[in-house]
C-alpha cells in the first residue's frame, strides 16, 4: 500500500514538470527489490519521463532500509527484470535517500527504456556489485499506462 501511494506521489510529482507539446513522453515506474544475495529490508520506488523527442530521461527515486549508505547508482540495461545488463549511465552524486535527475540517451537505449529493459540499481559497501534494483516499466499497481496491447 505505502509502496503503491509513493508511486502515485512520484507519478503527480513529474505531472507538474513541462514539456514541450510536441515531445511524446512515457511514463515509467518501478519498486525497489533487493539482489545479489542482499536481505535489506528496502523500501522505495522509482519514476521516469522519457522524452523520446529529445532521447531523456528525468527521473526520481527514493531508497530506504539499505544496509547503508548508496556509493554509486547507475541505469543499467538492457535486461529483462532479474537479470544483470552493462551501465548505460551513471546517476550522479551525492546520494542521498531523494535522488533526481536528467539522463541523455542514445537512440538504441531509448528503445530499451521503452521496452522496459532498463532498471536503476543502488551500489552500497556491502554489496558493490548492488544492492537493489528498479526495474522500469509503464505498468503502475497492474494497469497499463503507455504502450501497445
Amino acid at each position: 500500500m505505502r509502496s503503491g501511494l509513493l508511486l502515485t506521489a512520484l507519478a503527480v510529482g513529474f505531472a507538474t514538470t513541462a514539456l514541450p507539446a510536441s515531445a511524446e513522453t512515457i511514463h515509467l515506474f518501478g519498486a525497489f527489490k533487493t539482489e545479489h544475495g542482499a536481505t535489506s529490508p528496502i523500501k522505495g520506488s522509482a519514476s521516469a519521463m522519457l522524452d523520446t523527442t529529445k532521447d531523456t530521461l528525468s527521473y526520481r527515486y527514493e531508497d530506504n532500509g539499505l544496509s547503508g549508505p548508496v556509493t554509486a547508482a547507475h541505469l543499467h540495461g538492457p535486461a529483462e527484470g532479474g537479470q544483470d545488463a552493462g551501465v548505460i549511465a551513471p546517476i550522479q552524486g551525492p546520494y542521498t535517500t531523494h535522488q533526481k535527475g536528467t539522463l541523455h540517451l542514445t537512440a538504441d537505449q531509448v528503445k530499451d527504456v521503452q521496452a522496459g529493459k532498463t532498471y536503476i540499481n543502488l551500489h552500497t559497501e556491502k554489496y558493490p556489485d548492488g544492492e537493489a534494483r528498479a526495474q522500469l516499466t509503464t505498468e503502475l499497481t497492474g494497469h497499463k499506462h503507455h504502450g501497445t496491447d
